[in-house]
């Protein structure tokens, strides 16, 4: 051990202090952290624990994008083919939507992603997917809105109307009607 500098005063000497950096200590605590769950046995029972890896033949390195997308099904599609599901699938999103506001910023977003589209460089087929007209899109929004609407009422209105036959079949027996027996 060293002996501090003759300069220096005593409250400024610590000889446990080491300068280090924020990647050497970002790993060291990593490491720290690892080993004390290793201690508490958190990594014994990991699925495919014991079995061998599966590696390819030769050295891809992008082994672990390529398996992250196998194992979440994850696609990447081109952007016209991705447009092209969009656009297929943009009515359902919209009726999801609470109010005209979000349905309009919606249509804006798509509309921008498809006009961005437009300007890069083709990787896949031609983008044939055209910007939405926002107004109209919004109007047969609000029209599909109002046919769910009705037929909601419809439907509430028939389960509220009485339903004669289930009266008349209960418990297996039809109830005598309130008519007149001849002869009375």
């Amino acid at each position: 051990m060293t002996d501090p500098e003759p300069g220096l005063p005593l409250s400024f000497y610590d000889p446990v202090a080491f300068t280090y950096d924020s990647e050497v200590t970002i790993a060291l605590l990593a490491d720290m952290m690892i080993r004390a769950a290793i201690e508490r046995g958190e990594f014994d029972d990991l699925p495919g624990s014991g079995k061998p890896l599966d590696l390819p033949e030769r050295h891809d390195p992008d082994w672990w994008i390529k398996n992250l997308m196998k194992r979440e099904r994850i696609a990447l599609l081109p952007s016209s083919v991705q447009l092209r599901k969009d656009d297929a699938a943009l009515d359902g999103q919209l009726d999801e939507l609470p109010n005209e506001a979000a349905v309009r910023h919606e249509v804006e977003q798509f509309n921008e992603r498809v006009i961005r589209a437009r300007y890069e460089l083709p990787a896949g087929p031609p983008l044939i997917t055209m910007p939405r007209d926002v107004e109209a899109t919004v109007t047969a929004w609000a029209e599909r809105r109002a046919a769910r609407a009705e037929e909601a009422r419809r439907k509430a209105r028939e389960e509220a109307r009485p339903d004669d036959r289930r009266r008349r079949h209960l418990f297996g027996r039809r109830r005598p009607s309130p008519r007149r027996r001849p002869g009375t």
